[in-house]
C-alpha cells in the first residue's frame, strides 16, 4: 500500500478548530488508513492507503473532518514520492547555503496560475526570497514569518487560501516517518 502525507490546514491555531491528534488518527482510520501517525499538533498525517489520486485522499479527509469534528479543514496530500523530490528540489539549500531553519514550504493542492507566481514574485521583497516549483513555493525567510514581506498579502488571500505552510523541519519530519513505514 503507498504511503501519503496529509497536512491540514488552520488547526489548532488559537481557540479554533481544536482537535485532538488522537481524534484525527481515528478519523483516518475509519476511512481505511492504516499505519496512521501524526506529528506534532497543526495536522501532520503519515499512512498507508489503497492507491488513490491525492486529490481524492484530501478530499476524503475534508469530508471526515466535517463530520467528526463539525468544522472544515482545507487538506493538501501528498505522496511518498512527492514528499522526496520537494526535499530533493529545495532551491535554497542546494544553491543558496540558505539556513534551514529559514526555509519553509507552501504546499498547494494544484499549481498555481501564471499570474499568481507573477504576483508572489512581485510581493516578494529582499532578504525574502520565493520559488515556485510545480505545487510547492518554497520561502526563505531570513526574518521569520512573522516579519516576512509575505505575510498576510493579496497573494495568500487570493490564490494560497487551500494552500498551507510548514518549516523545513517538519518537511524533513514528515518525510523520515513515511520512510519509515
Amino acid at each position: 500500500m503507498p504511503v501519503y502525507i496529509s497536512l491540514l490546514r488552520g488547526i489548532n491555531l488559537g481557540p479554533y478548530k481544536r482537535m485532538k491528534m488522537e481524534s484525527l488518527r481515528t478519523s483516518a482510520e475509519t476511512l481505511g488508513f492504516s499505519s496512521v501517525k501524526t506529528y506534532i499538533q497543526s495536522g501532520n498525517m503519515v499512512f498507508r492507503a489503497s492507491r488513490l489520486s491525492t486529490a481524492t485522499v484530501s478530499r476524503q479527509l475534508e469530508e471526515r473532518i466535517v463530520k467528526d469534528f463539525g468544522f472544515s479543514s482545507a487538506v493538501v496530500s501528498r505522496t511518498r514520492a512527492e514528499l522526496e523530490k520537494v526535499i530533493r528540489d529545495n532551491p535554497f539549500l542546494k544553491h543558496s547555503g540558505g539556513e534551514p531553519s529559514r526555509v519553509h514550504v507552501i504546499f498547494l493542492p494544484d499549481a498555481p496560475t501564471p499570474p499568481a507566481v507573477k504576483e508572489l514574485e512581485r510581493l516578494t521583497h529582499s532578504p525574502d526570497r520565493s520559488c515556485c516549483l510545480e505545487r510547492e513555493i518554497y520561502l526563505y525567510l531570513p526574518f521569520g514569518v512573522g516579519r516576512s514581506s509575505l505575510t498576510n498579502n493579496p497573494v495568500e488571500r487570493k490564490w494560497l487560501s487551500r494552500a498551507t505552510m510548514r518549516n523545513w523541519t517538519t518537511v524533513c519530519a514528515l518525510a523520515r516517518m513515511a520512510s519509515e513505514l
